[in-house]
Formats: C-alpha cells, sequence, structure tokens
C-alpha cells in the first residue's frame, strides 16, 4: 500500500515523537486528539494509530471506529515504521 492510499497518526507525546517516528506520519497526541478532529477529517482514511507500545493507539482507534472512521491500531511506532517502511 502507498502512503498516498492511508495516513499515519503518531498519538504519543510531542516529545516522543520528536525522539523517533515513521517517516510521513504525523503527531496528534492523544491528550489533544478530541480538540484536533478536524485534522484527522481532512487525513486520507483509512488512518492508522500507532504510539509506544500499542496502548495509546488502542485507546484512539476504539473511540474513532465507534464514531465511524476507517482506522485501525498499528501498535508500536517501530512495528509500524518496519511495516510501512521496510527499505528504512
Amino acid at each position: 500500500m502507498e502512503m498516498s492510499e492511508y495516513s499515519i497518526v503518531d498519538v504519543r507525546t510531542h516529545e516522543e515523537f520528536v525522539g523517533g517516528h515513521v517517516a510521513g506520519s504525523i503527531n496528534i497526541p492523544l491528550q489533544e486528539i478530541l480538540q484536533r478532529v478536524s485534522e484527522l477529517d481532512a487525513l486520507k482514511q483509512p488512518i492508522i494509530f500507532c504510539c509506544a507500545s500499542g496502548m495509546r493507539s488502542g485507546q484512539a482507534t476504539e473511540y474513532f471506529k465507534a464514531k465511524g472512521y476507517n482506522c485501525s491500531n498499528g501498535g508500536g511506532w517501530m512495528e509500524v515504521s518496519a511495516r510501512f517502511n521496510p527499505q528504512q
């Protein structure tokens, strides 16, 4: 799947994101996500959420699936990076 066919949203804190993230992903920390829904609405779906371990991204996925978004929990950002950017 090409990056133009989906979006990756990292729900870790800004500090965690700056320390390393999936190439091409955007950072919307879980604690800010409800105030930034318009940014999610503008993204290409499906949305793949990721974080450090899959816990926070699981919370985001559960919430937004219930709201009708096409999204999934990618788990930890390093696993998502390996799966979607194997050339790195």
